[in-house]
């Protein structure tokens, strides 16, 4: 069953056009893949299902109800997390104190209060574990490497228990231990019943990965299948060494 469905999405910047008449489906308790060449449309695809761009035609939905256009804030609320290419936490606060934050869900003005209860703060060290980053809770984030700054926002988002994990290039600039590790947490988590949704240009991780692939090329998709069938395809040759 399709957890989140994007219907004949379009979106355009100017006279470039992002997207056009895109359409994915993507069924509960899967990892589902998007790959394509650079500008093919992949991070806006995420922008307009988290609500950080609006759609110029099309639909968005999720569980069952029509989410187009949301505010990402609504998008977070109903159950839909997400990383970015670039990550998005708090350089000057702790690894611990950017998980207090993702816990008050209210950005700053939660360091104004104490963790609301000891359980949530043992919930946040659990995940800074499972990330494999509780050593580093005391240390500001600004000094942590692009591996563990992309660790610590995949714990900011499972603090707030996310149905559906949309993944922006995980694997990018990150080492081949950490990627092993993120790849282990994403298939522990999926077991948990969490869907993924997984943009990446790593081949290997999204292959190895993944139930479902989806390539997309000049703003829509152009085939779907297996990770093997996808391999084969002669369209998605053709996207990447084609013009």
């Amino acid at each position: 069953m399709s957890l989140l469905e994007v219907r004949a999405v379009s979106k355009a910047f100017g006279g470039i056009q992002a997207l056009s008449d895109c359409s994915l489906a993507v069924d509960a308790g899967k990892i589902t893949g998007i790959i394509g060449p650079n500008g093919s449309g992949k991070t806006t695809l995420f922008n307009t299902i988290t609500g950080y761009e609006r759609v110029g035609g099309g639909e968005i939905w999720y569980n069952g109800k029509a989410i187009t256009n949301a505010s990402p804030d609504r998008v977070f609320a109903l159950g839909i997390g997400r990383t970015f290419q670039l990550t998005r936490i708090f350089p000057r606060l702790t690894v611990l104190e950017n998980m207090h934050v993702a816990a008050q869900r209210n950005t700053l003005k939660g360091l104004l209060s104490r963790w609301s209860s000891s359980h949530e703060q043992q919930r946040a060290l659990e995940l800074l574990d499972f990330v494999g980053i509780a050593s580093l809770k005391d240390m500001p984030s600004g000094g942590l490497s692009y591996g563990q700054k992309k660790l610590l926002e995949f714990a900011f988002i499972l603090i707030a228990e996310p149905r559906v994990i949309l993944l922006d290039e995980p694997a990018g600039g990150v080492n081949p231990t950490m990627i092993n590790q993120l790849q282990s947490r994403i298939r522990e988590l999926n077991r948990q019943g969490i869907t993924f949704l997984v943009v990446e240009h790593n081949m290997e991780f999204i292959m190895g990965l993944c139930d479902n692939v989806v390539v997309m090329h000049r703003g829509t998709r152009i085939a779907e299948g297996k990770p093997a069938e996808v391999r084969q395809n002669p369209a998605v040759l053709e996207a990447y060494l084609g013009d």
